[in-house]
This record gives structure tokens, sequence and C-alpha cells, in this order.
């Protein structure tokens, strides 16, 4: 976020900037854009997460919540950023968003340099295609729910299409992959795997109660596709998890960890 508010001059950062997003994108350019002085306007959608919201309002944005849901709120962000003339910053198809992204990859290269595979959970592709770019030569692969495959089905098809996405990880909930993201995944061989809902549940049990991680579901997608055994190949590799995404609001961790009670006897 940081690397592209740097880029703008002071006639944009004058004008403000406008995203959409599911909550993470809208809390981290609320923050970087507090931290540079700009004024910043979220447009999330009815039913977002509330603890996301609240975070981004937290740190100075405002939050505009006309769109329906996922599938309309960038028809909705168009016709802000028309009558506002405000700067976007996209969240995951901006080259510059997506280098400031690829910083990722490069910490776990410095922190890890004999890593052979990096297993990214995914939305709308920036920050996978971003670590790719950094760890050219290394396997990257990109996780997404069964029910929010906007890069998964972009890469199949060669371009973007819309997706409805539905996931209890609504980090991942983009309605279509980012056109460059889905260019860079073709041409850096990003390979691609979907986990279902409840695999995304056993992942993220699994942060929470082996690695202490306060993870919310979309950050656990990797993890839930590594222990349900959907990435290929790993026996021998040092692989590198990418956990990405805290903002789980209470009501959401309380039901997942919540124990299966057995069926009764009939």
């Amino acid at each position: 976020m940081l690397t592209k508010l740097a880029s703008l001059g002071p006639e944009e950062r004058a004008r403000g900037v406008i995203a959409a997003s599911a909550g993470n994108h809208a809390g981290a350019l609320a923050y970087a854009s507090a931290l540079e002085g700009i004024d910043c306007l979220v447009v999330m959608w009815k039913g977002a997460s509330e603890l996301k919201r609240a975070a981004a309002l937290g740190y100075g944005a405002t939050i505009d919540q006309e769109a329906a849901g996922p599938t309309e709120v960038f028809e909705r962000l168009a016709q802000l950023q028309d009558e506002t003339g405000r700067m976007l910053v996209h969240p995951f198809d901006d080259p510059l968003v997506i280098a400031g992204q690829g910083t990722v990859g490069r910490e776990i290269a410095e922190d890890l340099p004999e890593v052979d595979v990096v297993v990214v959970p995914v939305g709308g592709g920036g920050l996978v295609s971003g670590i790719a770019v950094a760890l050219q030569g290394r396997r990257v692969v990109a996780v997404e729910p069964e029910g929010s495959r906007a890069l998964h089905d972009g890469l199949a098809a060669g371009e973007s299409v819309p997706v409805t996405p539905r996931s209890v990880a609504d980090g991942l909930n983009a309605p279509f992959g980012g056109t460059l993201p889905i260019r860079l995944g073709l041409e850096l061989g990003i390979e691609s795997v979907l986990v279902t809902e409840e695999e995304i549940g056993t992942g993220f049990r699994f942060l929470y109660e082996r690695a202490k991680l306060a993870a919310e579901p979309a950050g656990a997608a990797g993890v839930a596709a590594i222990l349900a055994g959907k990435v290929p190949r790993l026996e021998g590799s040092t692989v590198a998890v990418v956990v990405s995404g805290g903002n789980v609001a209470g009501e959401t961790a309380s039901g997942i960890l919540k124990p299966v009670q057995p069926p009764a006897d009939s």
C-alpha cells in the first residue's frame, strides 16, 4: 500500500484515494493513508465483516456500504470514483500494489533461503503474483476456497472471468481475478489448488490450537491445503506457508472452534 501511495503526486494526494475491499485491504489502505495524510474512502458491501469495517474506520477511513455484495462492489467503486475524482488503489490488479505485496516473497527468501515451495492464500491474486515475481525459480502454489475461485478460474480461462464468491474465508471472496495477476500466474507457472470449507476450518483450528496463531479463515487456507494433501510433491521440500489475515470476529472463530457433537443414538 505504501508503495502505491508513495507514487502519488501532490495533486493526486490532495484528491484522496478510493478502494473496494472485503476488509483487509480496507484496513491496510486506511492505515497507510493515515500515515501519509491522505483522505481515504473504502467501498465495502452490506454484510461485510463488522470487525474489519470498524478497523478501517478506526484508522480514519470513510466507509461506503451501498453495494449489495462482492459482485456489485466494483460497480459502486467505479461510480464513486467518477463522482469524486479520487485515485484508485486496487486491492490486487495494480503493478505497484503487487510490487509492494511481493516484498513478502523477498522476506521469505531472506529468512529461509533454502525454500522450495511457497503456499499462498488467494483472493484476486495480487499477493501470490507479487510473491511469484520475487521468488522466480521456486514453486508457488495459490490456494482458494472451492466456493471462491476467482484466480483459479481465471488461470484456466486465460483471462479474468466473473465469479460469485461464497466462503467463510471472506478475505478471499474476490468477484474476479486480476488481469495482471492472471498474466503473471500464467507466465510464472503459479499452481492453483482448491480447498473445501471444512478443510479451511481444519486449518483454522490447527493454527489456533497447535501454532497458537489467531488467523482468520482466509489466512488459514494455505495450511488447510497442506493438511488436506492438496499440494502434491512436497516430500523432501522446504515449504513456507503464508498466513495472511488475522481479522476474525469472535462469533466466527468460536463457531469454527466449537467441538463437533457426535450424532445421538437412534
